[in-house]
């Protein structure tokens, strides 16, 4: 990168706020998926919105490409950089901008983490509905950016359904509004197209939110199984009798095991599977949902059917589905996790796929999930000393693939990136892929605003993203792009 525009970019966020060291740009080379790293030529730290602009009009005038960044917790490659490309990290960005009560909204920056918002409105009586597992650290940039769910999107939806507006830096540096504090704005839903958009379409520097009541009672109840599809036809049994918990997961035999080892959080020895359902809203509802779960779970087979008596044990019980993704490092030195989505009645089905599948591959999948959407998180456990690495990434796309041959999705809430960008011809047609294509082009023209992310190179998939540049062979006349 030349002087000039090291210098420029120095001026607009300070140049404390410029990395450029190796072993510091390092820490940034990926985000939760490891598995795909790229060393930034820089990265820059700015406060304001103001300070975005400026580093994305020089990028955009230089045509470098650039990837926003928040906590670097994503799943899916979403956050990795572009190599001699530059990182946008909006972590200096963490301030409550505005909590309005009476409209039941919160203004926030992106940089801020998802559970600081309820913090601030807790006393209040209010909280945010949406709740990542990693939602101490995870911010609501990367939230709004990947469209983030979490164990109690069955009842309060993802992050959209909770964002009223937004202000969005374009890949020129133009800085635009997007909605307001009603619920539903007038004209095309621009809200809902950059929510999920995984940062290819901008970079979100404002944010506001809905929040909600509090319920007037909170329920958790514990069943264990002795197996998957005895709990599975357990989830289907309480949806079909009309009854909408706040949530409901599942843990399998792996996940449980991995589970108690990390946080020892109680469940019944010898499951082969746990349903944890949480109720809230009016006590009377409340109570008698509660009675018809446990009628439901005992008729399908539950052995044990126990209940959080206070706030202590209710969060000892969420402490093990919570930690789930990070326990699996006590029973495997690696693992892979997918995220794809099925409809609830094919859940045994595809649970029992992926089972044969990891016997056909070798290697264990520990599955936890939100159950109550048929949202699934198969832990793939390998090797990479071993050299079971590739062996672990096949076993996943065929879990993928199975989770599409019943009618589901490639992904429910940790978004494509690049991890599943070459798949999306699975789900996709040409011609959606190209609608995505030109969508993304009506932003961003040059192509410099997260390339390589969710929309697969057109014919080969393992380009490298950004935009094309001569290749010296090209200069000499001795080779022609085709």
């Amino acid at each position: 990168m030349n002087e000039a525009l090291l210098t420029e970019l120095q001026r607009a966020v300070g140049p404390w706020h410029v990395i450029t060291e190796p072993e510091q740009l390092r820490v940034y080379e990926c985000d939760g998926l490891t598995g795909h790293r790229a060393i930034p030529e820089l990265v820059v730290l700015p406060d304001s919105t103001e300070e975005v602009q400026a580093v994305v009009r020089a990028c955009h005038r230089e045509r470098i490409p650039f990837v926003a960044r928040g906590a670097g917790t994503g799943l899916s490659g979403g956050a990795t950089p572009v190599a001699g490309g530059v990182v946008v990290s909006l972590a200096r960005m963490n301030r409550i901008l505005e909590v309005d009560l009476e409209s039941q909204r919160v203004v926030v920056e992106p940089g801020v983490a998802n559970l600081d918002v309820t913090g601030a409105v807790s006393d209040a009586g209010f909280f945010y509905a949406p709740d990542p597992s990693s939602q101490q650290v995870c911010t609501i940039g990367g939230n709004v950016a990947e469209n983030s769910g979490g164990a109690h999107c069955l009842k309060h939806g993802f992050t959209v359904h909770h964002v009223t507006a937004l202000t969005l830096v374009l890949p020129d540096g133009e800085a635009v509004e997007l909605g307001g504090k009603a619920l539903d704005p007038e004209g095309p839903d621009l809200l809902g197209l950059v929510v999920g958009s995984e940062g290819t379409l901008g970079i979100v520097t404002r944010i506001t939110l809905r929040i909600v009541r509090l319920p007037e009672t909170v329920r958790t109840l514990l069943a264990g199984f002795e197996s998957t599809d005895a709990a599975g036809a357990a989830v289907s049994e309480i949806v079909a009798a009309g009854i909408m918990p706040a949530a409901i997961e599942m843990m399998d035999r792996l996940t449980i095991e991995a589970a108690e080892k990390a946080v020892a959080p109680g469940y019944p020895p010898g499951a082969g599977a746990v349903l944890l359902v949480e109720l809230e809203g009016v006590a009377a509802q409340v109570d008698e949902d509660a009675v018809e779960i446990e009628r439901i779970c005992r008729e399908c087979g539950s052995f044990e059917i126990r209940a959080a008596t206070d706030e202590t044990s209710r969060a000892l019980l969420w402490k093990g589905r919570k930690s789930a993704f990070a326990a699996m490092g006590r029973v495997a030195t690696d693992y892979y996790v997918q995220d794809g989505v099925v409809p609830r009645t094919r859940l045994p089905d595809v649970l029992r796929r992926i089972e044969e599948l990891s016997e056909t591959h070798g290697l264990r999948v520990g599955n936890v999930f939100h159950a109550g959407d048929g949202n699934l998180h198969p832990l793939v456990l390998y090797d990479a000393a071993q050299g079971e690495s590739e062996r672990a990434r096949e076993l996943a796309e065929a879990i993928l693939d199975a989770c599409l041959e019943v009618g589901g999705s490639l992904t429910g809430e940790h978004g494509v990136g690049m991890d599943k960008a070459c798949s999306m011809p699975r789900m996709f047609s040409e011609r959606d892929l190209e609608t995505f294509v030109r969508v993304r082009r009506a932003f961003d023209p040059d192509g410099i605003c997260n390339p390589g992310k969710v929309i697969p190179t057109p014919r080969l998939c393992g380009e490298v993203p950004g935009p094309y540049r001569v290749h010296p062979l090209e200069r000499v006349g001795v080779a022609e792009r085709l």
